[in-house]
């Protein structure tokens, strides 16, 4: 008679450490709702396999690098020499107070610079104040880190600047860091140079430093000109985070860095330096050839190629804000100033069965293989983002299938509510 076989109890199991920073991260909302589209339906939109097109200067410096085999070796912990020095100078353009190549830590994409913002300031019993609606990454890194977490709010009516209140109001002795996003993602606004003076002010005020992510600020088409935290280091001491990935469409290249823009040597006296150091020494470096082409891509790119992707982006917007103002349901309290996005406030009460925004892109996405992310994502719920990077047809169908959608869910009556997915 055979016997059963004895199962081995492994000593070893997979680790959940990372379960709830992942559940938080924007690719998780994503992959969801396009799991929920019909491969078989309409074509998904925004279209998941666009070749995006970047600066034909970038792509010549790249492949100078690699042709030349200067590319091929490791590269210090901190980052190559050269391309420290080539983002100092480039974001030196806008600063009253010049940075050095010592001031710059080049990271794997704008993320592990958030990332190393968090690692080298971040102490026990201390939390850190982010926007909402903001990036979930730094949300998810935070909870990841255990790092305490509080937020502030913005007046939408007031082209969403700071609610500097609110601010107030979350602060205390353990708060570090105030962490903004200039130009804003989602709200898709740039803040005034007053506005940003005001916020240099009151961070001062509150003893803590400003965090400023401004990986979109070649993105800019609106009348408010982008201005750069690190003008005001003068008064406060400033962190800026940047990479190539939205100005030179190249999110693939993984290369972006951290700027310390010291205040009287305030980094250096609270081995803020000393500790970015030591953390670049135990992490992923940005790959070399990038790095080594650095200096030919930030001094070659035209300006006529953001100019060029500046009224790309603002002619969509133009699109997408304008159809919005006949969709039931929705309200865009600004246009956009930057960024590939529109940002609308879901209003429930308009909708005969949608109980939130999680069930609004749930529904749209099984019905019209359309993918809004929900606001729920970047910690503001009932709120709406849209993509507007895509070719005209494409926006106009995009909004067209969202205001179909939201007629035949409208308390107003309208459409029957059957699945209209499919090839009409």
């Amino acid at each position: 008679m055979a016997t059963t076989p004895k199962c081995t109890e492994w000593q070893f199991s997979g680790s959940e450490a990372a379960k709830e920073a992942a559940a938080a991260a924007l690719g998780a909302y994503t992959s969801k709702l396009m799991a929920l589209c019909d491969p078989n339906g309409k074509p998904i939109l925004p279209p998941s396999n666009k070749a995006v097109e970047t600066s034909n200067s970038a792509e010549k410096a790249v492949v100078k690098v690699v042709l030349s085999g200067t590319g091929n070796a490791y590269a210090p912990s901190i980052g190559l020499p050269l391309a420290k020095s080539a983002v100092a100078e480039y974001l030196n353009r806008d600063l009253p107070n010049k940075l050095t190549a010592a001031d710059v830590f080049m990271t794997v994409g704008c993320k592990r610079a958030i990332d190393l913002a968090i690692d080298i300031l971040a102490k026990p019993k201390a939390n850190v104040l982010l926007p909402r609606p903001g990036f979930p990454w730094d949300v998810v890194r935070s909870i990841y880190k255990k790092l305490e977490v509080r937020y502030y709010d913005f007046i939408p009516e007031q082209n969403f600047e700071i609610d500097f209140e609110s601010v107030k109001k979350v602060t205390d002795k353990n708060t570090f860091a105030i962490f903004i996003i200039n130009p804003h993602n989602p709200n898709g606004n740039t803040y005034s140079e007053a506005h940003l003076k005001q916020l240099a002010e009151l961070a001062k005020e509150l003893s803590i430093m400003v965090v400023s992510d401004e990986v979109f600020r070649w993105t800019v088409f609106g009348n408010n000109p982008f201005v750069p935290m690190g003008k005001f280091s003068s008064i406060v001491p400033v962190v800026t985070l940047g990479s190539l990935s939205k100005g030179w469409n190249v999110p693939g290249w993984r290369t972006g860095w951290l700027a310390l823009h010291d205040l009287d040597g305030v980094f250096r006296n609270t081995k803020i330096v000393e500790a970015a150091n030591q953390f670049l020494q135990i992490n992923a470096k940005p790959p070399t050839v990038i790095q080594a082409a650095m200096p030919d891509i930030l001094e070659r790119t035209p300006k006529h190629f953001f100019h060029e992707r500046g009224s790309f982006l603002k002619h969509k917007v133009d699109i997408g804000y304008a159809k919005v103002k006949h969709i039931p349901g929705l309200t865009c309290y600004m246009k956009p100033e930057a960024c590939t996005f529109l940002w609308t406030k879901l209003d429930i009460s308009c909708f005969a069965d949608i109980e939130d925004d999680v069930d609004f892109c749930s529904k749209l996405a099984m019905e019209e293989n359309l993918v809004v992310l929900p606001g729920i994502a970047f910690r503001q719920q009932n709120w709406l983002r849209h993509s507007i990077d895509m070719e005209t047809p494409t926006v106009e169908d995009a909004f067209e299938r969202l205001k179909s959608f939201c007629e035949r869910h409208s308390t107003k009556g309208g459409a029957s509510l059957k699945n209209v997915n499919g090839v009409n």
